[in-house]
């Protein structure tokens, strides 16, 4: 059998017993998509890559405590490694300034206009992505934690050690500034 057509479990199993044919079909199989996880939180795409990197060998490391459940568990454990990872090296990092998130106030909000349905369906790929990508790290890390990844609050302020409270503020500026842009990239584009 080709290992490309390797199942999820038959795929673990192998990385389980070190089988570097397998290690091989893992990365070949999940690397850009733990690189795009790796995109939305780190800027800078060297260091996204080589946390990605980072991220693949802890997974190779650690097979032994994975368990599979049904088809997706695979990538749902790697995401979660990935997603953890870049946390922890956001955290560890001078771009992700810890402010004291107790100053962080709802009444700081701005109210942005919705832009309609109709102008954000014609929005090229990418520029949501985009506009995630400028957003200052702690509200960039706390949207893609709660809007994409699915975190919970609570989980997020564990993670980042801030209250539940501030996270769901934050999230707030986050979605109040993406749609300000948004409703700027419009304007600007005639959407």
């Amino acid at each position: 059998m080709k290992k490309s057509f390797l199942t999820e479990q038959e795929l673990a199993l192998g990385c389980v017993r070190n089988d570097r044919d397998a290690q091989g079909e893992l990365y070949a199989r999940y690397s850009s998509r733990l690189y795009a996880i790796c995109l939305r939180y780190i800027e800078d795409r060297e260091e996204a890559r080589d946390l990605m990197h980072d991220c693949m060998i802890k997974a190779m490391d650690n097979f032994k405590s994975f368990r599979y459940v049904s088809e997706g568990s695979l990538y749902a454990w790697l995401s979660r490694i990935t997603v953890n990872m870049a946390i922890n090296r956001l955290k560890e990092s001078s771009r992700f300034r810890q402010i004291p998130f107790e100053q962080v106030s709802g009444d700081e909000l701005e109210i942005a206009l919705e832009p309609d349905a109709e102008s954000v369906r014609k929005i090229p790929d990418g520029v949501l992505d985009k506009l995630i990508a400028e957003l200052p790290p702690v509200r960039r890390t706390v949207f893609n934690m709660y809007c994409i990844d699915g975190y919970s609050h609570h989980d997020i302020a564990r993670a980042l050690g801030i209250t539940e409270r501030t996270s769901t503020s934050v999230l707030a500026k986050a979605r109040a500034s993406l749609k300000k842009a948004l409703m700027n990239y419009i304007d600007k584009t005639g959407l």
